[in-house]
């Protein structure tokens, strides 16, 4: 289809472009482009399904070894099978563990919002903070260094100050959270604004965008790709904060659901806590891979 305007048409005119498929001017063939996308999205469709089938017989291969395995030891406390594990499983995500606790589910509830407060004010706080170290070279020299002395401190070390000044309530493990995402996404946010190519906020510029436009609406949204793949590595973080002070300073959680099975030898149950919160963290993952395709749609099959 094609646009013209016309003597006396008072608007554009629509009309239809018959010109049969075949060679171009420019030496190309658009029937031949056409089945070459195709043939290449369907190349590229075959590929994620061999590498999820792959990914899938990976992990039978591992439960069938680790049912092998505790056939073979027969010691339920120090291995316990599948089965026993998804049974414990089963039977805690309705009933109280312990005894005056709360089921499975409620327990992985607890954790959730802990996870997902403490992360969204971190991602928040670190691109906050790492634009502002992008867009100001004082405000960069100024909270390098800091940034530089906190992160590559483990967050659990702050564990004793944080009971000490906020009590052992919901407040110090959130920002246990927040203390290991910010660093992390700040330094992220900093390198992909710094990846981005300086045509573009020239470009943005010249056509009258302000400074503050052209960082909020040019500069992240190129360097979204960078910063969603900081928050999954945050992410990964924040769950082994979590999971290593509900083992410390809770009564709820499935840190402490943990920490309590293998304080009565319950091996099975500590098992399925570990998978659901590999399960759960695969879940939050995929979402943000999810996230990750919509900002970039180069990596779409």
């Amino acid at each position: 289809m094609a646009g013209w305007y016309g003597p006396g048409t008072g608007g554009p005119v629509i009309v239809e472009d018959v010109r049969p498929p075949g060679p171009r001017p420019d030496g190309g063939d658009d029937l031949g482009d056409r089945e070459d996308l195709i043939a290449h999205r369907r190349a590229r469709r075959r590929a994620r399904t061999q590498r999820v089938a792959t990914g899938a017989a990976g992990i039978a291969a591992l439960l069938l070894l680790w049912q092998a395995g505790a056939m073979i030891l027969g010691d339920q406390v120090a291995l316990p099978s599948v089965s026993q594990t998804v049974a414990q499983f089963l039977h805690y995500l309705s009933h109280p563990y312990p005894a005056a606790g709360k089921p499975l589910w409620y327990d992985l509830y607890i954790s959730l919002r802990r996870i997902l407060i403490g992360f969204a004010i971190g991602v928040a706080g670190g691109v906050a903070l790492g634009s502002a170290m992008s867009a100001s070279r004082v405000v960069r020299h100024l909270v390098d260094p800091v940034i530089e002395i906190l992160r590559p401190l483990p967050p659990l070390a702050f564990i004793p100050l944080f009971i000490v000044w906020l009590g052992i309530g919901e407040t110090p493990k959130e920002v246990l959270i927040i203390v290991g995402v910010v660093p992390l996404m700040a330094v992220m946010t900093v390198v992909a604004l710094d990846e981005v190519p300086d045509d573009l906020r020239l470009c943005a510029r010249t056509l009258g965008a302000s400074r503050s436009y052209t960082l909020l609406h040019v500069q992240i949204r190129a360097a979204l790709p960078y910063i969603l793949t900081g928050m999954r590595l945050a992410m990964a973080g924040a769950w082994s904060s979590i999971v290593a002070v509900e083992m410390i300073a809770a009564t709820s959680g499935l840190g402490y659901v943990i920490q309590q099975a293998g304080d009565y030898l319950d091996t099975a149950l500590v098992f399925a806590g570990i998978l659901v919160i590999a399960v759960t963290a695969l879940v939050l993952d995929a979402g943000l891979r999810g996230l990750l395709l919509l900002a970039d749609p180069s990596r779409r099959g």
